[in-house]
């Protein structure tokens, strides 16, 4: 009888508020925020940008970017932040702009999610523009994951669980799932997913967006594979595998 191979666990948070519950010493922790900041790292890394530094303060943006001569981006509550020049629009940053650039990005939930991921074994950007290979790339690894969902002001949101519900259902054979969020995420998924956009019309975070006119940004950031890169955050920076 063939030897059955343990297969490692996997695990989702929905909210950073519920991060401290969990041990990342040893995990793949996978990092969520469709709407809309890992959509737009995984964007301008695809379109050539050198790399992108997230930092949790405008100040520290502002400061870095001086220093660094890169490019100063960010949000607060879906508004450009007082004294930066770009906002959290992944349609902000094609080849033809970013390309051989720094960014230096802080957002009201993605960025500070990724600092208080600090201690797991290795953190990845995840979003549905690079949903296959961030799904390859767990599979491979064969490691334990927790999918972490940046969520809204440390409130769950509907996008952040649908994807983490997409990577579920793609790799779970891969894995040991004895977890209810996941659960959770999954049957949303497969619930909504072959209508994503009308299920997000719902979403508190798609109605505070379209009041400023990002509807083209949320149907990009629901575009399966639509950026295929693989954002590693080392050293406090963001570049591609």
């Amino acid at each position: 009888m063939a030897e059955q191979t343990e297969r490692p666990a996997l695990e989702v948070c929905l909210s950073p508020a519920l991060l401290h519950l969990y041990d990342l010493s040893q995990k793949i922790v996978v990092v969520i925020d469709v709407l809309r900041a890992t959509s737009t790292i995984c964007t301008a890394l695809y379109h050539g940008a050198q790399k992108v530094i997230p930092v949790d303060s405008v100040e520290k943006c502002m400061e870095i970017g001086r220093q660094l001569g890169a490019v100063t981006a960010g949000e607060r509550d879906g508004h450009i932040a007082p004294g930066l020049e770009h906002g959290n629009s992944p349609l902000e940053y094609p080849a033809s702009f970013i390309r051989d650039k720094v960014l230096v990005l802080t957002t009201t939930n993605g960025t500070r999610l990724l600092h208080m991921a600090k201690d797991a074994e290795e953190i990845i950007i995840g979003s549905f523009l690079n949903l296959s290979l961030v799904c390859e790339y767990l599979i491979s690894r064969k490691r334990p994951v927790m999918l972490a969902c940046a969520g809204w002001k440390d409130r769950i949101n509907l996008e952040d669980t649908l994807l983490a519900g997409a990577i579920i259902h793609r790799i779970k054979t891969h894995f040991d799932i004895q977890c209810d969020a996941a659960l959770i995420a999954e049957k949303l998924y497969e619930g909504t997913h072959k209508h994503l956009m009308h299920h997000m019309q719902q979403a508190s975070h798609y109605k505070r967006l379209t009041r400023h006119g990002f509807e083209k940004d949320i149907a990009y950031c629901l575009t399966i594979d639509g950026a295929a890169v693989l954002p590693v955050y080392r050293d406090g920076a963001i570049e591609l595998a």
